[in-house]
C-alpha cells in the first residue's frame, strides 16, 4: 500500500508531461493485463486497442470518434512507450520552461488529433494503403508538436549531448522530420504520416498564433532600421571616435540578439529592453 501511496503522492504532485508519462504507463500495463487473458481464452483481439485505437476509415471515427484522442494513450510494446516518454521528458520539460502546463496538454491533445486526421487522409488518398487495413497507437504526434513547437519557438536553443557535445534544437528537429520522411514508404508509413501531422500542428500554432513570436520579430525589426540609421550618422568627421562608438554598439546589440535567440524575449533585463528601445528610435 505504501508504494501505491506514493504513486499517488508522486502524480499529485508532479507538473503536467509527469501526469502524463504516469497516465501514459498506467494505460499500457492495464492493457498488457488485458492481453494476459485474452489469450488465455484465446481472445481475437484487445478489446482496449479495438474500442481505443484508431482505425484507418472516416466510417470507423465516425462510429468511435472518441479514437481520435484516445490512440495517443495507447503503445504497442514496451520500446515503443520507452522512447515516446524518454523523448516526452526531456522535450516536455523544455516546453514548460517556455510555454505553460495547460498549452503543453493543448500541443499533446491537438497533435494527437491533428496526426490521427492525416493518418487516415493519407491511408485513404495514397495508392501505397490500397488493400492493406491498419490501426495506429503512440504517443509520437503529440509529442512531435510539442517537439516542433518549442523549435519553433526557440530553435537555436543548444542541448548537450552525451558523446557529441552541444546540438541545436533545430538540428536535432530537422533529423526527427527528416526520419519521418524517409520512412513514408515503409511498413509504417501511417504511423509516420500522423508524426508529420503533428508536427505539422506545432508549427503552425507557434508560428502563427504566439505572441510571443511575434513580439520577438517586431524587436529583431526594429534592430535592423536602427543598423541603417547608424550608418548614415558616422560618415561625420570624427571619424575614429565614432567607429569605436559604432563597434561597442554592435556588439552590445550582437549580444542580447543572441540572448534573445537562445533564451528569448522575456529573459533581457530592463535595462536590455531600454537598451533596444532607445537604438529603435534612433
Amino acid at each position: 500500500m505504501n508504494f501505491i501511496n506514493d504513486i499517488k503522492l508522486r502524480y499529485k504532485s508532479g507538473n503536467i508531461v509527469e501526469k502524463l508519462i504516469y497516465i501514459n504507463l498506467a494505460i499500457f500495463l492495464f492493457t498488457l493485463f488485458v492481453s494476459v487473458f485474452k489469450d488465455l481464452y484465446r481472445g481475437q483481439m484487445n478489446w482496449v486497442l479495438e474500442w481505443f485505437s484508431l482505425e484507418d476509415s472516416f466510417s470507423s471515427l465516425l462510429t468511435k470518434p472518441w479514437t481520435i484522442i484516445t490512440y495517443g494513450f495507447l503503445h504497442a510494446d514496451f520500446l515503443h512507450i520507452l522512447l515516446n516518454l524518454i523523448t516526452l521528458y526531456f522535450i516536455g520539460n523544455l516546453f514548460i520552461t517556455y510555454f505553460t502546463q495547460k498549452q503543453l496538454l493543448n500541443f499533446y491533445l491537438l497533435g494527437t488529433f491533428s496526426g490521427g486526421l492525416l493518418y487516415i487522409i493519407s491511408h485513404n488518398y495514397f495508392p501505397l494503403f490500397d488493400g492493406k487495413s491498419s490501426i495506429l497507437v503512440g504517443a509520437s504526434a503529440g509529442i512531435s508538436a510539442i517537439f516542433i513547437g518549442i523549435t519553433t519557438y526557440i530553435p537555436n536553443y543548444q542541448l548537450k549531448l552525451r558523446f557529441i557535445g552541444f546540438v541545436k534544437l533545430w538540428n536535432l528537429a530537422a533529423i526527427w522530420i527528416g526520419l519521418d520522411i524517409l520512412a513514408l514508404s515503409g511498413t509504417n508509413a501511417g504511423g509516420h504520416f500522423a508524426h508529420l501531422g503533428g508536427a505539422l500542428f506545432g508549427f503552425l500554432y507557434v508560428n502563427q498564433v504566439s505572441d510571443k513570436k511575434i513580439k520577438i520579430w517586431e524587436k529583431i525589426a526594429s534592430l535592423f532600421k536602427s543598423k541603417k540609421h547608424l550608418r548614415t550618422v558616422y560618415k561625420s568627421g570624427k571619424k575614429s571616435n565614432l567607429n569605436k562608438s559604432t563597434s561597442l554598439t554592435q556588439q552590445q546589440i550582437d549580444g542580447i540578439l543572441d540572448k534573445i535567440s537562445k533564451s528569448g524575449y522575456d529573459t533581457l533585463s530592463k535595462a536590455e529592453k531600454d537598451f533596444l528601445f532607445k537604438q529603435g528610435r534612433k
